[in-house]
């Protein structure tokens, strides 16, 4: 017998670390999505909490493309995943696309970061389902100039993600042992001093 949604959702919870926010530990990219559909109001939230994400200028230079399941656009996004993703994620009863708009509004240079404040918008918006009771995963394994032409997104927009959403399942609908095992296997991170530096390579000294 598989293991259930509760079971695999304690493995994948992360040692919590004394004063990190608990719904940082909690989060995890799940691929296997319940049949049940998330809110109104609860999508609305999501967005509402990358909505006051930070960016440069003050610009937002996000905009998403949300598809609800049963809709044209949830069957669009679909379509522009790469087969690997098409398997479990279009189970997912939202699929969202993230893309940023390069230039600045107020004098039309060019947005060097606009990606990276998607980046920080779609960051809240996994954090505040998590804190809903919702799961997401966040992919890059989709045909951009796809997904540009059946979503009719002009130039002048890059992409992000395409993040499912919605409710964890029972590993095992997964029905693919490869994703399965992905599905349960713990989660792993680097130690802070791999990537926290005072000096190049030189891992900072807590005191």
């Amino acid at each position: 017998m598989g293991m259930t949604a509760s079971e695999v959702n304690k493995i994948k919870q992360a040692i919590p670390a004394p004063g990190v926010l608990p719904v940082i530990h909690e989060r995890w990219s799940a691929r296997a999505f319940a049949d049940r559909e998330v809110s109104g109001e609860d999508l609305k939230r999501v967005f509402e909490a990358a909505r006051w994400a930070p960016s440069s200028f003050n610009e937002q230079p996000w905009r998403y493309i949300a598809g609800v399941r049963g809709t044209q656009t949830h069957r669009k996004i679909e379509e522009s995943l790469v087969p690997f993703n098409q398997q479990w994620a279009r189970k997912a009863p939202v699929l969202l696309l993230g893309i940023a708009k390069s230039t600045f509004s107020h004098n039309n240079a060019p947005n060097l970061y606009a990606v990276y404040d998607l980046g920080a918008a779609s960051a809240y918006l996994v954090l505040q389902a998590a804190a809903l009771g919702l799961t997401t995963h966040q992919m890059a394994g989709f045909d951009r100039e796809k997904a540009r032409t059946l979503l009719g997104i002009p130039e002048g927009y890059e992409f992000g993600s395409v993040i499912a959403l919605g409710y964890q399942d029972d590993p095992e609908t997964l029905g693919n042992k490869e994703l399965i095992n992905s599905e349960t296997a713990p989660r792993e991170r680097k130690p802070l001093n791999e990537f926290v530096y005072a000096d190049w390579a030189k891992p900072l000294e807590w005191k």
